[in-house]
């Protein structure tokens, strides 16, 4: 007994001195003069699971200790983060001066490498003029908006006397919206096995690259062949096919004069995941978190309904919500900015450096990911008095929007451009969800803000009628 005793202590004190010995090697390795300050964790782990775990605590510790711009290892590769709001603004707006998208590797991968996130210079202004084209105000007022319309009058229709899963049900609502405005005709019929693949899909870009069995990576890299699969045998059938469609994939697939953008197969595979991905996180988490405050702040809802219940008088039961109903909503859009506010549905954005580069007064070296980390703008109480409180009054003031620090929708050359599309669908849900019914809470479910914001166990409301 004793001797085991003797053993295991050899034994752990081995493993202590081996695990030392790595993150001092692996400290040596980031040690380059004129670094900026930080640890590095372990090989090739870094910090990521502190970071996963821990979550905005991190990076408010890491701070502390060593100022607003810091280095890391998170998410497989070497980081300078930044929380200066001056220095994340030099940054998003300097992307020709030597800094890219920096996205993780497995968004990179599973997304694919015409996503417009990964490309830059003149393919990135190309697939952005495609996107820019698609979602303009003329193709929401004229093509995009009667689809939402239809859709989201359809789809809460018959939520009366029900205990539904609000997150289920938001995620559910982003994608097959967003599916009926690209491929109007065969929505139907692609979307009981597309929509399970594109949560995979989801799943997998935030994730470690690890290409394992069994792993959200390998599952997300599955789904999306699947999807290419699904995509790829849409275009062929439209292409054998005299009928013309008026959808995104219709426009995109057009060869006339009228589109100035033209983009192969592949490029045009690439940019619907795209416009499903990139409106899928917003819309879904923003709609369930605005339907949540909504129920703690009785006075916001009576406010929000009133303008609703305002805009419906003025219309016949089968009118549908148009262009001119969404100005009016100006309460509507102060909801949405402070839920994205309050509950922080983007937390940051990423760069990759092309070369070495000074920033701050530090050097970063060619192929350092930079995490442009807007979280705590979010809570500063000089821009946002009490910033913990859920006010959307204070958006009423429409400088607030237009402040250089308002950053909930990216900014710089990436800011989001379908911030306008995805504020239609929002108010258009908001608009039926509560003119038709009021509801209540069931379970108190716990909810997770970082690294996304979600009901691990789903968000339950009990729906009756208005």
């Amino acid at each position: 007994m004793a001797l085991f005793m003797v053993i295991s202590g050899l034994l752990f004190l081995l493993l202590v001195c081996i695990c030392t010995a790595l993150l001092r090697w692996n400290e040596l390795r980031y040690s380059k003069k004129g670094l900026p300050p930080g640890t590095m964790g372990w090989p090739i782990f870094g910090e990521t699971t502190e970071f996963l775990k821990q979550g905005p605590n991190f990076m408010i510790n890491q701070r502390a200790r060593y100022g607003s711009f810091f280095k890391s290892h998170i998410l497989g590769c070497p980081t300078a983060v930044s929380m200066d709001p001056e220095l994340n603004r030099y940054i998003l707006m300097n992307e020709a001066k030597g800094l890219v998208p920096g996205y993780p590797q497995s968004m990179l991968d599973i997304l694919g490498k015409c996503n417009i996130a990964a490309v830059h210079g003149s393919t990135h202004k190309l697939m952005r003029g495609a996107l820019l084209a698609l979602i303009s105000p003329t193709m929401i007022r004229e093509q995009l908006l009667p689809k939402i319309d239809e859709f989201m009058r359809t789809f809460l229709c018959d939520w009366d006397n029900k205990v539904i899963d609000l997150q289920e049900k938001t995620k559910q609502m982003a994608f097959l919206s967003s599916l009926k405005q690209i491929a109007t005709a065969e929505s139907t019929s692609v979307a009981l096995e597309f929509m399970p693949e594109f949560f995979k899909l989801v799943l997998g870009t935030l994730s470690l690259p690890i290409d394992l069995p069994g792993t959200n990576y390998r599952r997300g890299l599955q789904a999306r062949k699947i999807i290419l699969r699904i995509l790829g045998q849409l275009i062929e059938e439209r292409r054998g096919s005299e009928e013309s469609h008026k959808d995104m994939l219709g426009y995109l697939m057009r060869k006339d004069d009228s589109n100035r953008h033209k983009l192969s197969d592949a490029e045009i595979i690439d940019q619907i995941i795209t416009i499903l991905y990139s409106g899928y996180e917003t819309v879904s988490t923003t709609s369930m978190m605005a339907v949540k405050y909504l129920h703690d702040h009785p006075r916001v809802l009576e406010e929000l309904r009133k303008e609703h219940m305002a805009i419906r008088e003025r219309k016949r039961p089968e009118d549908p919500i148009e262009w001119n109903d969404l100005k009016p909503m100006k309460f509507t859009r102060a909801v949405i900015f402070e839920t994205s506010r309050l509950a922080t549905i983007v937390n940051g954005v990423l760069r990759k450096t092309t070369e070495e580069m000074e920033l701050n007064g530090f050097v970063i070296p060619k192929g350092w990911r930079i995490y442009v980390y807007t979280r705590e703008i979010n809570y500063d109480p000089f821009t946002y008095p009490d910033p913990l409180a859920f006010n959307p009054w204070r958006w009423m003031d429409k400088s607030l929007e237009s402040q250089s620090n308002f950053l909930i929708f990216g900014g710089g050359t990436r800011q989001c451009p379908g911030k306008e599309l995805g504020i239609a669908e929002i108010s258009t849900f908001l608009h039926y969800f509560v003119t038709r019914y009021r509801w209540e809470e069931v379970g108190g479910e716990k909810l997770i803000k970082f690294p996304r914001v979600e009901a691990p166990n789903g968000l339950h409301i009990r729906v009756s009628s208005y």
